[in-house]
């Protein structure tokens, strides 16, 4: 009876074995074939959009060479944006002669969303009219704790009618209670810690009373007091941290349009990945932009270069890149509009210590 078991359980492990062995074999063939084959654009952004992965940039070393990525790399990234973000261009008085919502419908809260798509993605755009209802919601409660919270729990919590992921936080094992850099509510300093990560950038509201205006401040090299300083001597009220990472330009990427001057780029500027941008016209109306990707509805997902040009089209005159990938997430109206692109959080999101969200408002 033992020696039947152990024959049973042999043939099992011998059929499961094989199993991986042909499901490797197959991945490798097709890893192997992107890579390889005809089309220099499919493997180009198949490379750096695996470049761009917590976890399996190590296949792009499988089937290239180190050179070869390298090249990759070098033929599609982002130049250095050092161009300064002049709050004062909102809201001139040049803005208001042209009515550029005519024929959108906005809701009773002063929101219109509307769907864009491009070549490897779809993905939802809302137009706030109001930048004072664009706040940032927390899981912070007197403290941060273990776990952060869905999108929709945090919409909820602030009383909000919509939201999108916010800035850069400890993922792993999806606990999402820690956020990494710099988190300001209201005001407040919630976290402050511009050492943990190279290449930080600040993306947030300020409090200005003629209008609030979005803020995109590079806060590389800066200790916590000064980033304190500056936040208090620029009225900062909402502010959360995105990685314009120095040493890894296909990875992280924060400006994408300042002062109304897109940012330079070399092929797609990076990886096709789920993303999260905010942005502000000029007349000040907020935009929330997410894209889907990484197989999700059979998308790969938005370059770099994709959400320049939807910003660009939505008359953007600054925009930043904020937290993406599997933590990409829209919520409105009580719906998900985006939600993670991960097996086991398809009706949801990641959980989350920060996100922005959407206070409720009156349509003008």
């Amino acid at each position: 009876m033992k020696q039947k078991v152990l024959r049973i359980v042999g043939r099992v492990l011998a059929v499961l074995l094989i199993t991986v062995v042909i499901l490797a074999g197959t991945l490798y063939i097709m890893l192997f074939r992107c890579c390889n084959g005809p089309s220099e654009t499919a493997r180009n952004v198949f490379v750096t959009t695996l470049l761009e992965t917590g976890k399996l940039k190590f296949l792009a070393s499988w089937v290239c060479s180190n050179d070869t990525i390298q090249a990759i790399v070098d033929g599609n990234k982002m130049s250095e944006m050092d161009t300064t973000l002049d709050p004062g261009q909102i809201g001139g008085d040049d803005v208001g002669t042209v009515d550029i919502d005519a024929g959108r419908v906005f809701d009773k809260n002063g929101i219109c969303i509307e769907k864009v798509s491009g070549a490897g993605f779809s993905g939802k755009m809302l137009i706030i009219k109001n930048p004072s209802q664009v706040k940032l919601g927390t899981s912070y409660n007197n403290g941060w704790g273990r776990y952060g919270l869905t999108l929709d729990e945090m919409v909820k919590k602030a009383g909000a009618v919509a939201g999108i992921n916010g800035g850069i936080y400890v993922s792993t094992a999806n606990e999402g209670g820690k956020p990494l850099g710099v988190v300001v509510q209201d005001g407040k300093i919630l976290y402050n810690d511009p050492y943990a990560l190279q290449g930080m950038w600040l993306i947030g509201m300020n409090s200005d009373p003629d209008i609030n205006r979005l803020i995109i401040k590079d806060i590389k090299g800066m200790s916590d007091k000064q980033v304190a300083d500056y936040i208090a001597q620029n009225g900062i009220r909402d502010a959360v941290v995105f990685q314009d990472e120095a040493t890894d330009r296909n990875n992280h990427f924060v400006p994408l349009i300042i002062n109304g001057e897109p940012r330079a780029i070399s092929g797609f500027g990076s990886g096709a990945n789920p993303r999260t941008v905010i942005g502000q016209r000029k007349d000040g109306a907020i935009l929330m932009l997410v894209t889907d990707g990484r197989g999700a509805n059979g998308h790969i997902g938005a370059t770099a270069a994709d959400l320049i040009a939807i910003m660009q089209r939505y008359e953007a005159h600054n925009a930043a890149n904020l937290d993406g990938g599997s933590s990409t997430c829209m919520y409105y109206n009580d719906a998900w509009e985006m939600n993670s692109v991960t097996f086991y959080q398809q009706n949801s999101s990641w959980r989350l210590p920060t996100g922005f969200v959407v206070m409720p408002g009156t349509e003008e």
